[in-house]
């Protein structure tokens, strides 16, 4: 854990700088997807830090949230890289890893409603974002539309829902007022309206 949670801070302090750095460049230009990268190898990396610290510390809920952020980053990389919109293997098994998080966060989030934690409530939230996401990639794929301006705002999409993922981590972790699961829910309550103004603009 000593070694692992340093890597994990730094990486997760790195995604965000190149988070802003792609969204406030072209489009398309050596910056942006330079930065978009960057951005993907920092999630990476958080992943793969969160997932032996979730198994060390018997914490199933590290464990889903490292999978549903994860996917939100791998899901955005492979929507910018994959032009055609056909989905391979490991889009399918990823898709399937979304919705399957998504379910464990529901149950999980009944354990935690009968036994009185709050935290319950942030698991609902993101249950019902990864299978709304989860869902809406699979639709994408099955239905051949992951090409043109559909490709480009489901990249925005994830990538974004990901950018959320970090800020959520940064504000758990610093602030400390309660009630702690207003903390958790808080960044997509303000950003997901603005992803969605953006999803108008883009496939106008």
């Amino acid at each position: 854990m000593d070694i692992l949670l340093p890597i994990h801070i730094v990486a997760g302090s790195l995604a965000l700088i190149f988070s802003a750095m792609a969204l406030s460049s072209t489009k398309g230009k050596k910056l942006h997807i330079f930065s978009g990268k960057a951005y993907v190898w920092c999630m990476a990396a958080i992943f793969f830090t969160a997932l032996p610290m979730a198994i060390i510390s018997d914490n199933i809920f590290l464990l889903l949230i490292a999978l549903f952020s994860f996917y939100l980053a791998f899901a955005g990389m492979r929507f910018a890289a994959n032009r055609q919109g056909i989905a391979t293997n490991l889009d399918w098994f990823a898709i399937g890893i979304m919705l399957l998080s998504g379910m464990s966060m529901w149950i999980l989030s009944i354990l935690y409603f009968i036994d009185n934690n709050s935290q319950y409530i942030p698991l609902l939230v993101f249950g019902c974002v990864a299978g709304a996401l989860g869902f809406a990639d699979f639709k994408s794929y099955q239905n051949k539309k992951a090409i043109g301006q559909e490709r480009i705002a489901r990249h925005l999409t994830n990538m974004m829902g990901g950018t959320i993922s970090v800020i959520t981590a940064v504000l758990v972790v610093n602030v400390s007022v309660e009630p702690l699961w207003i903390w958790w829910i808080l960044p997509t309550v303000l950003i997901t309206p603005i992803i969605v103004w953006w999803n108008v603009q883009v496939l106008k």
